[in-house]
């Protein structure tokens, strides 16, 4: 079984001023779905994430301060995990984790997938969650990441370096850059 963490911890503030630590960018509705309506980050993710049938297997991670904002927008039904104060990427993984296994008996075999709730992606890139699911089945890997290319430098982004561009699939690893400097990130 594929299960998905969604993290909404963040401050969400690269949209200053539209967002700021009391409203974070993932709550703005900026965007449009299909149907041309405004919606957020957080309900365009949880769309895309509901085409490819895994929407009932979504746990969303986010922080306390987060409760109000991320429970107007998504369904009523939706999993969530609330840290009690915002302490980075690894202890929300942990926490959200611990609750798939603790909480919603996870088996051990079970593929977890963890994504922010911010990205900004086509519809494919959500479709190749399931090539994640079967990498890790396969036992290609027991750590599989998935990237966007960039399209241009930018010092505000991690990134992953495959150790070749050859048609493997998954793609060795050569390592991650976090945030570097724009010149590095070129």
């Amino acid at each position: 079984m594929v299960h998905i963490v969604l993290l909404s911890g963040g401050s969400g503030t690269r949209l200053w001023p539209l967002s700021n630590s009391s409203r974070s960018k993932q709550f703005l509705k900026v965007l449009r779905d299909d149907d041309g309506n405004h919606v957020s980050m957080v309900q365009r993710v949880f769309g895309q994430i509901g085409k490819v049938d895994l929407k009932k297997d979504v746990t969303i991670a986010t922080s306390e301060s987060q409760r109000d904002a991320i429970t107007a927008q998504v369904p009523k039904s939706s999993k969530l995990v609330f840290e009690p104060e915002r302490r980075d990427t690894a202890p929300a993984i942990i926490l959200a984790c611990e609750n798939l296994a603790l909480e919603q008996h996870a088996d051990e075999g079970d593929t977890v997938i963890v994504m922010p709730i911010d990205t900004y992606a086509d519809q494919a890139y959500y479709d190749s969650v399931t090539d994640l699911d079967a990498a890790v089945q396969s036992g290609a890997s027991d750590l599989v990441l998935l990237g966007v290319k960039p399209t241009y430098p930018s010092e505000k982004y991690g990134y992953i370096v495959p150790a070749s561009t050859e048609n493997a699939t998954p793609w060795p690893v050569s390592r991650f850059t976090e945030k570097p400097d724009e010149e590095t990130a070129e």
